[in-house]
């Protein structure tokens, strides 16, 4: 970003966000000074690198969206916000499928001109003509082991967690009437304030005593839930059962649980019990 004048200095914004600042002969200075704190050009700026965390932050939060909800996404839209920096460094890299789901390999380029470029795990590079494509969920990528290893050869680093993103698969013998799965319950706490912030850093909401995520799967909208506890709980608490509700709060069995929804349900379910309080030490 180029140097603009703010009374006897230069100020500008850097790439972490943070506001330089020079003086006239052009040293730089480690920090602004004091009597341009209330300068409209450096307080411009910083409003700016407010607006583009957060503007990063709901790319991240867009994106990862579109993964664990299955959505398609419409070709046109990839090449359209591919300019925008914030956009590109979270789509970079990220492994996508064409409109059939099959794998088409890591994203390196969108243009309106010339398409989608991806890399295969061939090592080719190759344009995808789909008018969608989708940000494949881990689970759902067969040849998931070799993605990794192909990632690393790459030297791929992803902003989304994506490939090295926890996944669970649901276990074939499961009883086809039980709603629920109780593998991570009984996690305690030791109070429900602390169980609860643990869901709000998680980006988890929490409503009606559940911990929830919304998800989408085969165009089916449900939500995974996982009891965490009454508000009118104060002291010590601990998790409770796992279930999938459909819109109208009926649980699903858990036989009729997705994948993406299962690993995700799961996901969420293990990170609050690896939180809990373990006696003699304080909670994660």
């Amino acid at each position: 970003m180029a140097w603009l004048a703010a009374g006897d200095y230069e100020v500008t914004l850097e790439s972490d966000g943070k506001v330089a600042c020079r003086n006239a002969a052009g040293r730089r200075l480690k920090t602004v000074p004091s009597k341009l704190g209330d300068d409209p050009v450096v307080a411009g700026l910083r409003q700016l690198a407010e607006w583009l965390a957060a503007h990063q932050r709901d790319c991240l939060a867009d994106v990862e969206r579109w993964m664990v909800r299955s959505l398609p996404v419409p070709a046109a839209v990839i090449t359209a916000v591919w300019a925008d920096e914030a956009w590109q460094s979270v789509l970079r890299d990220l492994v996508v499928t064409g409109g059939d789901g099959a794998v088409a390999g890591f994203l390196r380029d969108a243009d309106p001109e010339r398409g989608i470029r991806v890399v295969d795990l061939d090592g080719d590079t190759v344009r995808l003509a789909d008018a969608e494509i989708r940000i494949a969920h881990p689970v759902l990528l067969e040849d998931l082991d070799e993605l990794r290893e192909f990632a690393v050869e790459l030297g791929v680093s992803q902003r989304l967690q994506q490939l090295h993103r926890e996944v669970w698969r649901r276990p074939a013998d499961l009883d086809p009437a039980a709603t629920q799965v109780d593998t991570y319950a009984g996690a305690r706490y030791k109070e429900l304030r602390e169980l609860v912030g643990r869901c709000a850093r998680l980006g988890y909401r929490v409503r009606g005593g559940h911990a929830v995520t919304p998800l989408v799967e085969g165009g089916r909208a449900l939500e995974a839930r996982l009891w965490v506890g009454d508000y009118y709980e104060y002291d010590e608490c601990e998790t409770g059962s796992l279930g999938w509700a459909a819109p109208d709060g009926r649980l699903i069995p858990v036989a009729q649980v997705g994948p993406v929804a299962w690993s995700e349900g799961m996901r969420m379910a293990a990170a609050l019990h690896a939180g809990r309080t373990i006696e003699g030490e304080e909670s994660a």
